[in-house]
C-alpha cells in the first residue's frame, strides 16, 4: 500500500467522523427543541402572562404591543397566553394519537406477518379499504358521525391512520420471519411470545420509530384541520386549529389572530419534521456503517 493510498484512507476516515459528529449534533439540537416544546406544553399554565380565558372587551383586537406581544382576540383575550395554553392540547393530543396508532398498527402488522392465513387476508383487506380513501376526508366522515370534541377527533384519525403502521410492520415481520437467525431460534425451542418479544419487535422497532416521528407533523396538521372545521376542540378551549378558525373572519382587520396560532403550528411541525428526518438519517444502517 503506497503513501497516497494511506493518506486517502485517513482523509476518508476523518470525513466520516466529521459527518457522524455533525449528524449527532443535529439530532441533539432538534431533540432539544422538541423537549423545549414539550416542557412549554407541560408547564403552559404557569408560563402564560395572562389568563388565557379572561375576557376584556375594552382590550379587544389590540395589535401586538409590549403589553400583549401577540395582540388580543375579539374578546380581549391575550393571544400569547392562548397560544401557550393551546400547546398543551395540540401537542399532547398529537403525541397520544401517534402513540396509539403506532402501537395498534404495529401489533396488527406483527400478527398478520407472523400468522398469515385468513387473519392476514381479512385485516389487510380492511387496511386497503381505509387506504383507498383520502385520510382527512375519511376522518371528517368519522368525526361527523361521532360528533365534536378532541377525544372523538383522536378516535376519527386513529381509525384511518393505523394501516400505514400495520403495512410497515407486516413487511418487516415477514422479512425477519424468513431470516436464518430466527429459524435457528425456533429450532432452539423458543416460544412464539419469546420470538416476537426478543427477536421480531427489537429488529423492526427502528423503522417504526422513524415513521412515528415523521408522522407527528402530519397528524398535528390533521388534528388542527378537524378543529378548524368545528369537529375537534370546541371554543373557548384554547387549541391552535380552533383559534385559527375563530380568527379567520377577521384576517384583514386583525391578522395576528390567525398568524399567532398559525405560526405556532408552523414552528412545531417544522421542528418535529426536522427531528424525524434527522432520526431517519441517524438510524440509517448505511450511514452508521460508514
Amino acid at each position: 500500500m503506497n503513501e497516497n493510498t494511506i493518506q486517502m484512507e485517513h482523509i476518508t476516515i476523518r470525513e466520516q467522523k466529521v459527518r457522524k459528529n455533525h449528524m449527532k449534533a443535529k439530532l441533539i439540537f432538534f431533540l432539544t427543541l422538541a423537549v423545549i416544546l414539550l416542557l412549554v406544553a407541560v408547564f403552559a399554565k404557569y408560563l402564560c402572562p395572562y389568563d388565557p380565558y379572561a375576557q376584556d372587551l375594552m382590550s379587544a383586537q389590540k395589535p401586538p404591543s409590549a403589553e400583549h406581544l401577540m395582540g388580543t382576540d375579539r374578546y380581549g383575550r391575550d393571544m400569547l397566553s392562548r397560544v401557550i395554553m393551546g400547546s398543551t392540547i395540540s401537542i399532547f393530543a398529537t403525541l397520544i394519537l401517534v402513540a396509539v396508532v403506532a402501537i395498534t398498527g404495529t401489533a396488527i402488522g406483527i400478527i398478520c406477518g407472523w400468522n398469515g392465513g385468513k387473519v392476514d387476508t381479512i385485516l389487510m383487506r380492511i387496511s386497503d379499504l381505509f387506504l383507498a380513501f383520502p385520510s382527512l376526508v375519511f376522518a371528517l366522515a368519522v368525526a361527523g358521525v361521532l360528533g365534536g370534541g378532541v377525544q372523538n377527533a383522536i378516535i376519527a384519525l386513529a381509525v384511518i391512520s393505523w394501516p400505514k403502521f400495520a403495512r410497515l410492520a407486516r413487511g418487516l415481520t415477514l422479512a425477519q420471519k424468513a431470516s436464518p437467525y430466527l429459524m435457528a431460534a425456533r429450532l432452539a425451542g423458543s416460544s412464539t411470545p419469546k420470538l416476537l418479544a426478543k427477536h421480531i419487535l427489537p429488529n423492526i422497532a427502528g423503522p417504526i420509530l422513524v415513521t412515528a416521528v415523521l408522522d407527528i407533523g402530519t397528524t398535528m396538521m390533521e388534528l388542527a384541520g378537524l378543529s378548524f372545521l368545528g369537529l375537534g376542540v370546541k371554543p373557548p378551549m384554547a387549541e391552535w386549529g380552533s383559534m385559527i378558525s375563530d380568527g379567520r373572519v377577521m384576517l384583514q382587520t386583525a391578522p395576528w389572530m390567525v398568524l399567532s396560532p398559525g405560526g405556532a403550528i408552523f414552528v412545531t411541525v417544522m421542528i418535529f419534521n426536522l427531528l424525524g428526518d434527522t432520526v431517519r438519517d441517524y438510524m440509517d444502517p448505511k450511514e452508521r456503517n460508514q
